[in-house]
């Protein structure tokens, strides 16, 4: 993955966008490194990504910074979803847990009290006071 830089600004950019924007430049099938920077593109890799949590929060690409060495990396950008999105994302979290454990829950099943305590907290997850973006989950109980 390459980027390019122009007037100083980085963008993503590839060695095919390289040879259709030089028609008239006879590249090699593989363009090296040094050949493809003085066109002032560039390698790039992607930075770790960082924790987030994928219920409340979206991790998208951030921007390209260069270490001292003159390498390239692409980084990340966590933010909050709008509220109505995260709400919605732990309630079907919240009744995936659950549905999990309805077959426990039958008629013909007597439901032990720590897997009606754990689903009873699963219920009240709403009503956490950090909801949505700060929710503690109820541990599993064994079956």
């Amino acid at each position: 993955m390459y980027l390019k830089l122009t007037n100083g600004t980085a963008s993503k950019y590839s060695l095919r966008q390289l040879r259709e924007d030089n028609p008239t430049i006879s590249f090699p099938k593989s363009i090296p490194d040094t050949l493809a920077a003085s066109y002032d593109v560039y390698p790039y890799t992607f930075a770790n990504e960082p924790s987030y949590n994928m219920f409340t929060q979206d991790l998208t690409e951030g921007s390209f910074t260069q270490d001292e060495d003159g390498n390239w990396t692409l980084g990340y950008t966590v933010q909050n979803k709008p509220q109505d999105d995260a709400e919605r994302s732990i309630r079907m979290e919240r009744d995936k847990r659950l549905f999990e454990t309805d077959y426990l829950a039958l008629s013909d099943n007597t439901l032990t009290s720590a897997m009606s305590t754990y689903r009873q907290a699963l219920r009240d997850v709403t009503a956490q006071s950090g909801f949505p973006f700060s929710v503690v989950w109820p541990t599993k109980p064994s079956e």
